[in-house]
């Protein structure tokens, strides 16, 4: 059966995807309803290294923008998450579990704060969009909840600063890790962060007007040719070595934050008026029966993992893959999988049941792998 995905205008092209396909992009996903470039002509391993080495361009813009204004915007955010934002500064970045009532978890966005009644969650693939309109309607609070005309473009790897600082001068190294600052760019200010879905340094720019799409991505490229620079998309090897979780693959709305080693963003010291606050304080009491870890395992370079693969010890299933690859650095698989308490610890033997009907022997691990 092809796993091709069939074009629409259900699923929405973005600023770039014009640009991407001249890149020679050689397929896509959808996250938001919105295309996410996934391959181009290198190999995995081959993306993999050039990331680790050189500067990457990616198109992002599936990371939608839930944005909210207005004088009880403070509050709604606040509602949504266990995390304490009454410390955020404007030109902040926080990284913010959004969860219900019984404190599930729904999304896991980052929080830009631009004002101090105007906030950007810059969301995984879920739609937070409307869990943020049926809040702020059924409290009837004072609020506006759009998705504005943003799109973020990524510049990722080791050589993205020296990049940037040519294109838009020094105060580009100024921005430290998880804040913001702005550029201009053909006219227009325009937000730029430093951060990004991987662990070899890099930026995210916001981009505010659709139309400027393949203007930045072109100026980007121009400069970025010194640099050694490629057309790029989130690494899969690079993403689980890093200990990067996916929302729908690692964690759904059946986990809560701290089965996802979430606890240093959930505030659980003092009272904060989010809505599943009681709930996950309950949980953080009771403790998990589960949590997030790595696993590393043998039996040469594995198959995709479409589907979660079962991790047993002995004749116990303790968890199950959930997204897997070969490393070429550790020269073993890794895998990301959340694993029942008793078996939890590091070192812990385990063994994989792989779609290709193999048993691979490996090992339970710390996250991110070292």
């Amino acid at each position: 059966m092809s796993d091709g995905l069939n074009m629409s205008r259900r699923i929405r092209r973005t600023p770039y995807t014009d640009s991407v396909e001249a890149a020679g992009v050689q397929g896509f996903s959808v996250v938001n309803h919105m295309l996410l470039p996934k391959a181009y002509a290198r190999t995995v391993e081959e993306d993999y290294w050039h990331l680790r080495e050189h500067v990457q361009l990616w198109d992002v813009s599936c990371q939608r923008q839930v944005q909210i204004t207005g004088k009880d915007a403070t509050r709604l955010v606040q509602w949504m998450t266990p995390r304490d934002i009454s410390g955020a500064k404007i030109g902040d970045c926080l990284y913010v579990p959004i969860i219900d009532q019984n404190a599930s978890l729904l999304n896991d966005p980052v929080l830009l704060k631009l004002a101090d009644d105007q906030y950007w969650l810059s969301i995984a693939d879920s739609d937070v969009l409307l869990y943020a309109k049926g809040l702020a309607l059924g409290a009837g609070l004072d609020v506006g909840v759009t998705e504005p005309d943003v799109s973020p473009l990524a510049i990722q790897g080791p050589k993205a600063e020296s990049l940037l600082v040519g294109l838009f001068g020094e105060k580009i190294r100024d921005i430290a890790f998880f804040k913001f600052g702005w550029i201009e760019f053909a006219g227009t200010q325009q937000l730029i962060a430093r951060s990004g879905y991987s662990r070899q340094g890099g930026f995210e720019i916001y981009l505010r007007g659709a139309k400027l799409g393949a203007d930045l991505w072109d100026t980007i490229w121009q400069a970025g040719k010194v640099y050694n620079i490629a057309p790029g998309c989130p690494n899969l090897i690079e993403r689980i070595e890093g200990g990067l979780l996916s929302y729908g693959n690692e964690m759904t709305s059946e986990n809560n934050p701290l089965e996802l080693g979430m606890d240093k963003f959930c505030t659980l010291n003092k009272s904060i008026d989010c809505m599943g606050h009681d709930a996950l304080k309950a949980i953080a009491t009771q403790g998990v029966s589960k949590q997030i870890r790595g696993v590393l395992f043998d039996g040469g370079p594995c198959p995709n993992c479409a589907k979660p693969w079962p991790v047993y010890v002995n004749d116990t299933q303790v968890g199950q893959i959930t997204s897997a690859i070969w490393s070429p650095r550790i020269e073993r698989n890794v895998g990301l999988s959340l694993i029942d308490k008793d078996y939890w610890s590091v070192g812990q033997s385990v063994t994989v049941h792989s779609s290709d009907g193999k048993l691979r022997t490996g090992n339970v691990s710390q996250l991110p792998f070292t």
